[in-house]
């Protein structure tokens, strides 16, 4: 198991400084807003409005957000409280032949020039054009040691042979794979457990962080798979729609926080959605 300060303790003094704008001092994990949404879905519920969606999670309390340039380019460190930047440089649409592709879209330099405070990529491990999309990570791993630019990489399994994606076999595969081509940071599917998921942290010689996944039923279905991530060892959660997407982001971004840098029970942050 290695957390986001032992890591740090290996980076270079660039990595370092970029990495202590997206996590939290004392606890030293992270709570990231993914808003990459628009490009693979289009303008999600949640998301018409990114001005008003990032400042309501910065006030939530998450320590960073995750966007596209185009994005960046309109101004989201412009207005409302400063949080953390994660110039995602991957894409596809839903609406393309092969939704799994992910290409690059973007680069390092690009995320230094808009003041990225770390990159992230996306590969879809088992997908058919997996080569590909390795080949990129293993570049734009360089490229961030190069510039001393933190990299997050998105791993998931995905593709022909993956029955489930949050099964700890193949989770765990994935994982290694964005570590095994130095990314600094894994995000992946929880795969239901404490239990199970401590065979990927324990696996993965990186910190890994959840993703959030579609739309949940309840509040307190999120708030038990954050509890149980951060029980098994994760060092943060990188949460989209279940956060942007209810009734009130603000208060879900704070209960989730508890949980990740608190140390609350579900049970506990529930209460806060509750007031």
């Amino acid at each position: 198991m290695t957390s986001i300060e032992e890591r740090m303790e290996r980076m270079s003094i660039g990595k370092r400084i970029r990495m202590e704008r997206i996590i939290d001092r004392k606890s030293k994990r992270s709570v990231i807003v993914p808003m990459d949404h628009g490009v693979t879905l289009g303008p999600v519920r949640g998301l018409e409005d990114m001005r008003k969606a990032v400042n309501a999670v910065a006030e939530g309390g998450a320590n960073a957000v995750l966007l596209h340039k185009g994005i960046v380019f309109a101004g989201h460190r412009g207005y409302g409280k400063d949080i953390g930047l994660i110039l995602h440089i991957s894409a596809s649409t839903n609406l393309g032949p092969d939704p799994l592709n992910k290409v690059l879209v973007a680069s390092v330099e690009e995320g230094i020039k808009l003041g990225a405070d770390a990159i992230s990529i996306h590969v879809n491990v088992g997908a058919e054009n997996e080569p590909e999309m390795l080949q990129a990570l293993g570049a734009v791993a360089m490229e961030c040691e190069e510039w001393g630019m933190p990299l997050l990489a998105m791993m998931y399994p995905r593709g022909p042979k993956v029955k489930s994606e949050h099964d700890a076999e193949m989770v765990k595969h994935a994982a290694r794979v964005g570590a095994e081509l130095g990314a600094d940071v894994i995000k992946t599917n929880y795969t239901g457990d404490p239990d199970s998921f401590k065979e990927v942290v324990r696996s993965c010689p990186v910190p890994v962080i959840i993703a959030g996944g579609p739309k949940a039923n309840t509040d307190e279905e999120v708030l038990q798979m954050v509890e149980g991530a951060i029980e098994a060892g994760a060092s943060g959660v990188s949460i989209g729609r279940n956060i942007f997407q209810h009734d009130d982001p603000t208060k879900m971004t704070q209960a989730i926080s508890k949980i990740v840098h608190e140390g609350f029970s579900a049970k506990e942050a529930l209460e806060i959605l509750k007031k």
